[in-house]
């Protein structure tokens, strides 16, 4: 049917109706309706995880809640994208400790799937969370940090119910510098890898792969009360900084990236890498993403550079950045702090398609997909590393025994 299709236009869902409910008795009523039901974000998972053939709801029309509940806390609406929310937390002289690079995604797709940014220190967006309320057909739950199946019920994939309601983690709002320092030597870089990573509170390499000696860019984002710049470590990776804007992708416009040249602002307008007002990214791509445990970190890297060959042609940029340790269950840093190895494709699916199984087979097998990402590993072997994955299915038979929030990309993996 394809009524609707995601950010990237390469999944067309086969949903028989899209839902936008504005009120409580209107999401009621979308619920109650039969068939299989689907939550849908903000449409920027490449994956078929939102696809369903019955109905999707979208929460994006719902009233945007942000009520602090203590100190440090806030209950915000599944729907509500991070970049109002961000805007409105500093005007409160709150903030998150971390966002992701694009401010465009709503807060229930991206803890749902993991989503993360970058940080040594910080985990993924999902961390945050401290209680969610999940609804689905039979009414509402709420789960809260330290209940028997909260870890399992927040990078849940859309399979317990609509997340409508979650509560975040806060704290006093503060200032970012962000700086761009361009040719970082791969050899250097790998060598003293954990503390390139440490050099800002977070930290990204961008390169397109084509060339196998140097990164493109390496980007460092700093508490503006942090710690000086490491110039001495800069040096050894034979790094220039940067003297105009950048954008990921070098040589693309970088007037939709977030202020540069150590220019401090705002935590909500300086750690994404894209301004909210503006089309994230290139726009017209596809994307694709692996999670390694940090120990594994630099050869997984390496697998990558020896087939940066194959890669380049149909590459827009990867992106190696770093996300702290977890015990969510179907986190991709469940158990261990995991560096992530980004793929901004050039929208070409079939021949991305063809590419990944020899990325997939080369990097470490402890390697995680990011869930709604492009990828084309097996589902039993995707299992296999989740040392959880057992007990969250059978936390989906307990909330949703009918199968409602099923759809194919679920039953693919053996839920």
């Amino acid at each position: 049917m394809g009524i609707e299709t995601n950010w990237a236009g390469n999944v067309s869902y086969r949903a028989a109706a899209v839902v936008r409910p504005r009120t409580r008795d209107e999401l009621d009523r979308a619920l109650a309706t039969p068939g299989p039901l689907r939550p849908l974000g903000s449409r920027h998972s490449f994956s078929t995880i939102a696809d369903t053939t019955g109905t999707l709801i979208d929460l994006g029309a719902m009233p945007a809640v942000v009520e602090q509940t203590a100190p440090d806390a806030v209950r915000v609406s599944g729907g509500i994208r991070y970049g109002e929310l961000g805007a409105e937390l500093h005007r409160r002289g709150l903030a998150l400790s971390n966002l992701a690079s694009l401010p465009h995604i709503s807060v229930a797709g991206a803890v749902s799937t993991g989503t993360h940014g970058s940080g040594d220190a910080i985990g993924s967006l999902a961390t945050a969370v401290r209680a969610v309320t999940l609804a689905g057909p039979d009414g509402e739950r709420t789960l809260r940090r330290g209940d028997p199946d909260f870890a399992g019920a927040v990078v849940s994939l859309g399979a317990l119910g609509l997340m409508v309601e979650l509560e975040l983690d806060v704290e006093p709002t503060y200032d970012v510098a962000q700086t761009v320092h361009e040719g970082p030597a791969w050899d250097a870089l790998l060598a003293e890898f954990d503390r390139v990573t440490a050099l800002g509170t977070s930290v990204s390499v961008f390169s397109r792969w084509t060339d196998r000696d140097r990164a493109d860019q390496l980007w460092i984002k700093n508490r503006a009360d942090g710690a000086a710049l490491d110039e001495a470590l800069l040096a050894r990776l034979g790094t220039t900084p940067a003297t105009v804007a950048r954008h990921p992708i070098l040589g693309a416009p970088a007037e939709a990236c977030t202020r540069q040249l150590g220019e401090a602002g705002p935590w909500h307008e300086r750690l994404p890498h894209f301004r909210f007002a503006f089309t994230p990214s290139a726009g017209e791509e596809l994307q694709s993403e692996y999670l390694v445990p940090r120990r594994d970190a630099v050869r997984a890297i390496e697998a990558v550079r020896r087939l940066s060959d194959r890669i380049a042609p149909l590459l827009l940029v990867n992106e190696i950045r770093t996300v702290a340790a977890d015990d969510l269950w179907l986190s991709s840093s469940y158990g261990e702090p995991a560096v992530g190895l980004h793929f901004t494709w050039r929208r070409d699916q079939p021949a991305v398609e063809a590419l990944l199984p020899a990325i997939e087979a080369a990097l470490p097998d402890t390697a995680r997909p990011h869930w709604g990402k492009v990828s084309t590993l097996d589902p039993a072997e995707l299992r296999r590393r989740y040392p959880r994955w057992d007990d969250f299915a059978a936390l989906v038979g307990r909330m949703d025994p009918a199968g409602r929030f099923r759809n194919a990309y679920l039953e693919r993996l053996g839920l």
